[in-house]
């Protein structure tokens, strides 16, 4: 008797998402506009510490470009925008575990080092700044300082925040039971209508889980990876019409000074929307393929670089200027050119001795942990 083995009946493979495509490198570079933009801000579009730096009010080393400058604060707003998008799009098809583990080692080696670095150098006796105490310094370890409300080592360390708490909102609710176009359609509108509620409930939980001030960024984001994936989805356009239009109330009310006759520089509520817009029209532009013509390798090495130069150019960046402008006496303009390329090269170490061989190894143990 002749035993004939069973026929197996293929199985269809399950879809997860849109295959991996190209390279998007004009959203690196768009990262890195987005970084400059806030290290205008904080070198030249403000008062306060960096006040100490040049010696005097920036206003005075920067005339006519200090109010230009002090728009720059909306390249974070820009950053959120690209968050949204970056998340949906490398957290489709994900497990929890592997999502947790790209997202944490891809944040904290260079954020611990930068901890370290600017603890160091403001302990220092010669760097007149007002450095954390060494508990402070600690706590600021785990990224929670903030909620802790614990002196925070770095300034920009608010928007991680912010981050974090938008990874956690996008892992329990797509991430853990699966990425589907509907799931994450019925996410942004979720969140935008429950984000409302909150501001109108006046709950100080409900703000700070929901963020009704940076939601509309995220979401945004969100919508144009939808776009991205189908350009005739009318619900994702009707998601980044709606955040575009809620984010920008929100940018607007947060930065408009017009009634402030004290204020370093008066940003006008128009030019507070066309930042605001031209930053969603950016990223649209790269959802929708028209900037695949940007396809330079330097646009990587530009995405790269971002990260560690938005954790280290707040605070060191103000000690360079301390040192180039009062101390070897350079023009403002050359300081300002010089400490940013400084900061670049900075941020090119970090990432090449210190990113590079720890984001992955991290990376891999924490997918391999049980």
């Amino acid at each position: 008797m002749t035993v004939r083995p069973a026929i197996e009946v293929p199985r269809r493979p399950e879809r997860s998402g849109p295959r991996p495509g190209p390279r998007l490198r004009a959203l690196d570079g768009l990262r890195l506009v987005a970084a400059l933009m806030v290290a205008a801000y904080h070198y030249g579009g403000r008062g306060g510490d960096v006040t100490q730096s040049w010696g005097a009010s920036a206003q005075h080393q920067f005339p006519t470009l200090h109010t230009y400058f002090a728009y720059g604060c909306l390249g974070v707003q820009v950053f959120f925008v690209i968050s949204g998008f970056v998340i949906c799009m490398s957290g489709w098809g994900r497990t929890l575990k592997s999502f947790f583990a790209s997202r944490a080692s891809r944040l904290m080696p260079a954020y611990w080092l930068a901890i370290v670095l600017v603890t160091a150098v403001f302990a220092l006796p010669a760097v007149a700044f007002k450095a954390v105490s060494p508990s402070d310094a600690l706590v600021n370890l785990t990224l929670l300082q903030q909620p802790l409300g614990v002196d925070r080592v770095l300034g920009v360390c608010w928007t991680l925040w912010a981050e974090i708490r938008f990874y956690a909102l996008f892992a329990l609710l797509i991430v853990l039971p699966g990425a589907s176009r509907q799931r994450v359609i019925f996410f942004c509108a979720g969140w935008i209508l429950t984000a409302a509620i909150a501001q109108g409930a006046h709950q100080p939980l409900l703000d700070l889980v929901l963020m009704p001030e940076y939601a509309p960024f995220f979401v945004g984001g969100v919508g144009l990876f939808l776009v991205h994936r189908d350009r005739h989805d009318v619900y994702a356009w009707g998601i980044v019409a709606v955040s575009w239009l809620i984010g920008q109330h929100y940018a607007v009310r947060a930065l408009w000074n017009a009634a402030d006759p004290h204020a370093f520089a008066h940003r006008t509520s128009f030019g507070i929307v066309l930042v605001v817009t031209l930053g969603f029209v950016a990223v649209a532009a790269i959802a929708l393929g028209w900037l695949h013509w940007a396809n330079w390798r330097w646009l990587t090495v530009a995405g790269a670089l971002t990260y560690p130069f938005y954790l280290v150019h707040e605070h060191l960046g103000w000690v360079v200027i301390k040192v180039l402008h009062r101390g070897l006496h350079i023009p403002s303009y050359g300081t300002f050119l010089l400490t940013i390329a400084f900061m670049l090269l900075l941020a090119w170490l970090i990432n090449r001795y210190v990113e590079k061989p720890l984001t992955p190894r991290m990376r891999a143990a924490l997918a391999k942990t049980r």
